[in-house]
């Protein structure tokens, strides 16, 4: 795994232990010389996380788009900064500069980027792995919810299992290194999700 997207907030609460959780992150990245994609923010947890991996001499490419440029949020110290048009052009060419997919807190930006490429990993559409590093139990609830979508039948246990769950970013990318997916032709032909 050589380039690692990692969505998160362009917002940051304060909180020590998500800092932590960051500062653990960009150590293993660059340990490992993983490359950090992002949206290319100097705010918020992205800020910290682009910052943090560029304290210790790892790379950064961020990707954002003209817009957010133009409000001066772009950060200005990193390796490597993509403008693109939009918004879907971002997310796209994140998606294709990276081999794996990183989830920390953040809002209703950060969960649809993570279920849109999620999404795409449940019909075959990559094989790219996807972690998220829960911070103090952020998604916890998250995941109590996706238990609940296989309990009542709208989410299978295979695809329910796509998705890694840790607190410590060194085990998260192990698992995402070791993933290896087989889309699940099944759920093409059989809608019976029990």
């Amino acid at each position: 795994m050589k380039s690692v997207c990692v969505y998160c907030g362009a917002n940051f609460n304060g909180d020590p232990m998500l800092k932590k959780a960051v500062e653990d992150l960009a150590e293993v990245l660059t340990l490992q010389g993983i490359n950090l994609v992002y949206g290319g923010g100097s705010v918020g947890v992205m800020g910290l996380l682009a910052d943090a991996v560029l304290q210790r001499e790892g790379t950064v490419t961020g990707v954002i788009p003209q817009f957010l440029m133009d409000k001066e949020v772009g950060h200005k110290g990193i390796t490597e900064m993509i403008i693109t048009e939009n918004m879907h052009q971002r997310k796209k060419r994140m998606a294709d500069l990276a081999d794996g997919f990183i989830i920390l807190p953040g809002g209703f930006g950060t969960l649809e980027e993570f279920f849109e490429v999620l999404t795409w990993l449940q019909l075959g559409l990559h094989n790219k792995a996807i972690g998220v590093l829960n911070a103090d139990g952020y998604y916890d609830h998250l995941f109590a919810q996706m238990d609940v979508m296989v309990e009542r039948r709208f989410l299978k246990p295979s695809n329910r299992a796509l998705v890694f769950n840790e607190s410590n970013p060194a085990v998260l990318i192990e698992k995402m290194i070791a993933f290896d997916a087989v889309p699940d032709e099944v759920w093409f032909k059989d809608r019976n999700l029990t």
